[in-house]
C-alpha cells in the first residue's frame, strides 16, 4: 500500500497493510501523514483549503467511528449535498441516531438523538445522509436566520428541492426545538439567489426595510430586445441592483476569453440597461456589514 495513493486512511487500514503505530507516528513527524481526526489520516496536500471540502473528508473519517445506525445530518449533511455553508466553522461532524435519548457532544462530533423516518434517509457518496428537505429543516432549526437562508436559497436555486417538500418536512418536524425559527427562514428562502452574497444581500435588505426585489430580473428594451438580467430588480422603482462577488466573474469566463473581456461585456450590459432610464446600484462583500450605506444608495436611486 502506498500512502500517496489514498485520500483518507484509517489506522485499521494502515495496520492491515503492515504499518505499526510507531511507523505511523514517525510518518506524522516527518510530514508524510496528516491527522484528520483520531484514527484517520491523509497524505500531505490531499485536504482542500475549502472548509466544505475539508469537512466532507472529516465526515468520512468520523462515520467509521460512530454507531452504524448513525446518519450524517444537519450542516454535515448540507456539505455532502454540495450546498454552501456560510458563517459556521464546521468544527464538528454532525450525525443523527433514531433514538429518544443518547445524544453526544464532543469537541469534534455532535450526535443528535431524534426521530428519523425511512424516507428521510438517502445515500450520498456511499454514506447514509438525511434527505435534502430534512437536512434543510434541521439546519434551519439549529443555525441563525441568515445562515439558514444561505443554505436553503442554494438548494432552491439548483432546483434540488421543492417548496412542497419543505412544507412536508416542516410538518413532520412539528414540536421539535427550533421549528418556528426554521419555518421563518425557509419561508423567506427563494429561487433566484445564485450565490452566498446574493442571499445575504436579501437578508440585509429585509432588515433595512428595502422593498422586496424581483430576483434575476430580465430587462427588455422598448423594442423587445433582452438587454440583460440583474441580480435584483425593482421594476416599479426603475432600479436594478448587482452584487459583485469575485466568484461571479470567475465562473463567467468562457474558454478563449479573459476576465477583462468579461468585465467589459458586463459594463456594456449595464450601460444598455441604464439606457432604459433605469438606476443602478452595485455592492460587494465589504458593503454587507454594515449595509446601511448601501440601503441609503438604493433609496436615493429609486425612481417612483
Amino acid at each position: 500500500m502506498h500512502i500517496d495513493d489514498a485520500r483518507l486512511l484509517t489506522r485499521r487500514e494502515l495496520l492491515a497493510h503492515g504499518f505499526d503505530d510507531s511507523e505511523i507516528r514517525g510518518r506524522r513527524r516527518r510530514g508524510e501523514l496528516c491527522l484528520v481526526r483520531r484514527g484517520a489520516y491523509s497524505r500531505p496536500g490531499a485536504l482542500s483549503d475549502r472548509p466544505e471540502a475539508r469537512h466532507a473528508v472529516e465526515v468520512r473519517a468520523a462515520v467509521g467511528q460512530v454507531s452504524p445506525d448513525a446518519v450524517v445530518s444537519h450542516l454535515s449533511a448540507a456539505v455532502l449535498h454540495g450546498l454552501p455553508v456560510w458563517g459556521d466553522p464546521l468544527r464538528r461532524v454532525q450525525m443523527t441516531r433514531a433514538r429518544r435519548s443518547g445524544a453526544r457532544l464532543t469537541g469534534n462530533l455532535h450526535v443528535h438523538a431524534a426521530p428519523l423516518e425511512p424516507g428521510e434517509i438517502v445515500t450520498v457518496g456511499g454514506l447514509a445522509v438525511t434527505s435534502l428537505p430534512r437536512t434543510l429543516v434541521d439546519v434551519a432549526r439549529q443555525v441563525g436566520f441568515e445562515q439558514a437562508v444561505v443554505v436553503a436559497d442554494a438548494a432552491l436555486w439548483r432546483r434540488s428541492v421543492t417548496r412542497e417538500e419543505l412544507d412536508l418536512a416542516l410538518a413532520t418536524a412539528r414540536g421539535r426545538p427550533g421549528v418556528p425559527a426554521a419555518r421563518r427562514a425557509l419561508a423567506f428562502a427563494r429561487w433566484g439567489s445564485e450565490s452566498v452574497g446574493e442571499s445575504r444581500s436579501r437578508v440585509a435588505m429585509m432588515h433595512a426595510g428595502i422593498p422586496e426585489p424581483v430576483l434575476q430580473w430580465e430587462v427588455w428594451s422598448t423594442a423587445g430586445v433582452l438587454l440583460g438580467r440583474a441580480d435584483f430588480g425593482w421594476p416599479g422603482l426603475r432600479t436594478f441592483g448587482e452584487f459583485d462577488g469575485r466568484e461571479k466573474y470567475g465562473r463567467l469566463v468562457p474558454s478563449g476569453t479573459t476576465a477583462r473581456d468579461v468585465v467589459y461585456a458586463e459594463k456594456r450590459r449595464e450601460d444598455a440597461m441604464r439606457g432604459e432610464d433605469l438606476g443602478a446600484v452595485r455592492w460587494g462583500w465589504s458593503d454587507l456589514d454594515p449595509f446601511a450605506p448601501t440601503a441609503a444608495r438604493l433609496r436615493r436611486t429609486f425612481r417612483p
